[in-house]
């Protein structure tokens, strides 16, 4: 190895690696698809970010489906094939930065709520200290009436620090509940989160959780299903309806029964995690309810996906 590439980063002399079997292939008059190119510049910005640290399973899947999008695009670079392969290695870097930031925030959420608990305890150490205090002045105004005016004051001025711990334990609880919220608003990073009339949606690739018409969840996916499991059970574990769709590549029927069978392996994944299965219920509207056209890979992508309603209305 050349001096230079050992002077780069590891996914830097990775993709330098790419790049020079790239050319030997013989194919560098090839302009690569925008799919790939973003993939390409999405992969680096994870691999070069703290993804690298916090969320190396999910920065090694985008760099195995990068790989595979090279692949076909040094095999066919005009297939088709080539740009899907691409959105999704560009969707998986994407979702390793995402992962990285999750991960972070639970860091510091789990920092916060061990400031708040050291706060109470101590606010709570001083409440029983200004209380302590507070009576042995009551006993003292007993004992000599000449100090019952310095003894009131002095009680007073214990039930207000007793009033100023508790004010402050109370905006240390906001805190914690702030950081809270946090940590449900930073499910945005590896799913789409929206308000509807029916439920707040979380919606989850389906490229992310199975493999092309399968309904077995791949490993990233049970990652990233404890992840949004942890935050609902945080938030009181409410009832989930998991909604399975898929695009119109090959028979609405067959569609079906797959978008039945992924919505309710999600169910089962949750379960495992400890939400409880009473609360959960699934339906497969397979290729019924798009969100996006099929005609391009992008939408078909898309409109392959997995949606988890929370609090589901009767709207369906």
């Amino acid at each position: 190895m050349s001096s230079g590439m050992k002077n780069l980063s590891l996914p830097s002399r990775s993709l330098a690696l790419c790049a020079a079997l790239y050319a030997a292939s013989g194919c560098s008059a090839a302009i690569p698809p925008k799919e790939l190119v973003d993939a390409r510049s999405s992969y680096t910005r994870a691999a070069e970010g703290p993804a690298a640290s916090l969320a190396p399973a999910q920065l090694d899947t985008a760099k195995q489906a990068l790989s595979r999008a090279e692949g076909a695009f040094n095999e066919d670079p005009e297939a088709q094939q080539t740009r899907d392969l691409a959105y999704i290695a560009e969707r998986k870097a994407r979702e390793a930065e995402a992962a990285a930031e999750l991960q972070q925030a639970q860091r510091d959420k789990a920092e916060a709520e061990q400031n708040f608990k050291d706060l109470s305890q101590q606010q709570l150490a001083s409440a029983k200290d200004a209380l302590q205090s507070g009576q042995q002045q009551i006993e003292r105004e007993r004992q000599a009436r000449a100090q019952a005016e310095s003894g009131r004051t002095e009680a007073e001025k214990a039930r207000s620090e007793a009033e100023r711990a508790r004010q402050e334990a109370e905006a240390a609880r906001r805190e914690a509940e702030r950081v809270a919220n946090a940590a449900l608003a930073s499910l945005k990073e590896i799913a789409a989160v929206k308000e509807e009339k029916r439920g707040v949606v979380i919606t989850l690739s389906g490229a992310v959780l199975f493999a092309s018409g399968k309904s077995e969840l791949l490993p990233i996916a049970k990652e990233k299903l404890n992840q949004v499991a942890t935050t609902l059970k945080d938030q009181g574990s409410p009832p989930l309806r998991i909604e399975g769709h898929t695009d119109s590549t090959g028979s609405a029927q067959a569609n079906r029964k797959l978008s039945l069978d992924r919505a309710d392996a999600v169910k089962t994944h949750l379960i495992s995690t400890g939400f409880p299965a009473d609360k959960i219920t699934t339906v497969g509207h397979g290729p019924d309810r798009p969100v996006a056209d099929n005609s391009s890979a992008e939408g078909r992508a898309n409109n392959r996906r997995v949606e988890i309603i929370v609090n589901p209305t009767s709207a369906q």
